[in-house]
């Protein structure tokens, strides 16, 4: 989804060459058709070849990350879910790490937007798999789910026993995405975290504190990477913590006027390869 026009191919830095490169995946490194472009994968391998790790940070699910899987190299880890799940995408996408949202504050979250916006249709992300219930339209069709009432979702006949939940998701036909957006973050307050990812009023919510920037930081920290080390991309608004956390950070040319104001850096759109474009001018290809 484009919010403006096109900026200018970024300027050559002088600053010292980043050890990790974190990038959004849809509407970001993927073009809009979700494929990989030659330059982008050609981009991708020199930054590896370089000492350079690529992490994909998205909010897909690990099941999702066929498109990408291939151009991964080294460690073979992505950041799923928003924060949710680390996964390594050599081994067929297992989780390494789960970061869960607790069902109790699910159910709050569920609560709070059935009162607060009549409408709202919910699904449930949990580790092994996806359901919904009936009004909620599932963008992908991933396989046999449960559809269902999602308090029934979310139901337990013992405390523990269920499968963790990576995220619930919510959507309301009728609201703005951004008016979703903020009605539902003071509706539920500090009980879990609120963002989205996509052009419609659908929204993505995660255990509190986590984040694609929490997660990120957390990985790093296990290296010894600094966020000065770090240079990252995205579009969205789920991007912005880990855009704001990052030493340096470029939003895409198609990119959310939030995401915008949180990086420190602009890069052209995903359809025009701006993720590579900025790879070339660190590594500087083609000079």
């Amino acid at each position: 989804m484009t919010f403006s026009a096109t900026s200018p191919r970024p300027q050559p830095t002088a600053r010292p060459r980043p050890r990790l490169i974190a990038t959004d995946l849809d509407g970001t490194l993927l073009r809009d058709d979700k494929s990989v472009s030659d330059r982008t994968v050609a981009a991708l391998a020199a930054a590896e070849e370089a000492g350079i790790e690529v992490f994909f940070v998205t909010g897909r699910p690990a099941r999702w990350m066929d498109a990408v899987a291939d151009h991964v190299h080294g460690h073979g880890l992505a950041i799923c879910a928003n924060g949710a799940a680390v996964v390594d995408l050599h081994a067929g996408g297992r989780m390494l790490e789960v970061r869960p949202l607790e069902r109790d504050a699910a159910l709050h979250v569920v609560r709070a937007l059935r009162r607060e916006a009549p409408g709202t249709a919910f699904a449930v992300e949990f580790t092994t798999g996806f359901h919904h219930e009936p009004e909620y339209v599932p963008l992908f069709m991933d396989g046999i789910a449960t559809v269902a009432p999602v308090e029934k979702l979310l139901h337990e006949e013992e405390p523990g026993t269920g499968a963790p939940v990576l995220k619930v998701l919510a959507h309301h036909s009728e609201l703005t995405p951004d008016g979703f957006l903020a009605l539902a973050r003071t509706a539920v307050g500090d009980r879990a975290a609120i963002t989205r990812s996509s052009p419609t009023a659908l929204l993505e919510i995660s255990g509190l504190g986590v984040s694609k920037a929490s997660t990120l930081a957390l990985c790093c920290a296990e290296r010894g990477i600094s966020a000065d080390e770090v240079v990252a991309f995205g579009d969205m608004p789920n991007d912005i913590e880990m855009l704001s956390w990052a030493g340096r950070s470029y939003a895409m040319g198609n990119a959310h006027p939030d995401v915008v104001a949180a990086a420190s850096g602009r890069t052209v759109a995903n359809n025009d390869d701006g993720v590579a474009v900025v790879i070339e001018d660190i590594l500087a290809i083609g000079r």
